[in-house]
């Protein structure tokens, strides 16, 4: 059975029915990763072979790999459904709204971009805010990106938030090679816990989720556009 040539959707239901197909080999594991570790050695050789791309370019996750290639490959997913989303539109598309909310795909894109950063910059490694977030007053517009994303060009947006993602893959490598999935983040709660590199992943996991099923409806009242 050849599983790097079988679908998302064929792979799922041989696991409705029980069966199991034999994966041997590598299959290209999350190449991003690989490039972002660079010189950082000894992370690359404990992960796991991801699956090819699917139908829309997404990055398949690995069905059975370890813990830490699970979850790259899982957030790796959603963050190329949220490209796949957004692709192709104009300044118009990424600022159409639906229903009664006010959120956009513009406003999305430049939401994650910062999450990225907040997340993995200024929480795993307790950096200091880079631009553009680094000049915001947070209390007086709390919801900046949101509102701001509005002021800026289609490619401006995907810019801001592919270099965020390239910057995300480069710190968790970082990480990764340094303490592993256990490690506290170094910026603590005001209770003075702070969550895993593990919380984390899982955390961006849902968060872009979340923002997905948004993506979805905001793309089918722009033109129609529908899938998962």
């Amino acid at each position: 059975m050849d599983v790097a040539s079988m679908s998302r959707h064929e792979l799922h239901r041989l696991r409705l029915t029980g069966h199991q197909p034999h994966i041997s080999g590598a299959v290209g594991q999350i190449d991003a990763y690989r490039r972002a570790l660079g010189a950082i050695s000894g992370t690359a050789g404990r992960l796991a072979p991801m699956r090819q791309v699917d139908d829309q370019g997404r990055p398949e996750p690995p069905l059975a790999a370890d813990e830490t290639a699970t979850l790259l490959g899982f957030l790796d997913y959603q963050r190329a459904t949220l490209a796949w989303k957004c692709a192709g539109l104009d300044a118009a598309g990424l600022q159409a709204t639906t229903a009664a909310s006010s959120m956009t795909l513009g406003g999305l894109l430049k939401h994650l971009a910062y999450v990225e950063s907040d997340w993995f910059s200024g929480s795993l490694h307790g950096r200091a805010r880079q631009p553009p977030w680094d000049t915001v007053d947070w209390k007086a517009d709390p919801d900046w990106e949101w509102h701001s994303a509005a002021n800026d060009a289609p490619e401006q947006l995907r810019t801001l938030w592919r270099d965020a993602v390239a910057g995300s893959r480069s710190l968790v490598a970082e990480a990764l090679a340094d303490g592993g999935l256990g490690q506290l983040a170094k910026r603590t709660w005001s209770d003075g816990t702070a969550p895993s590199l593990r919380w984390i992943l899982c955390h961006m996991i849902e968060e872009y989720a979340r923002h997905n099923g948004h993506a979805d409806l905001l793309r089918e009242s722009v033109d129609g556009r529908t899938g998962e």
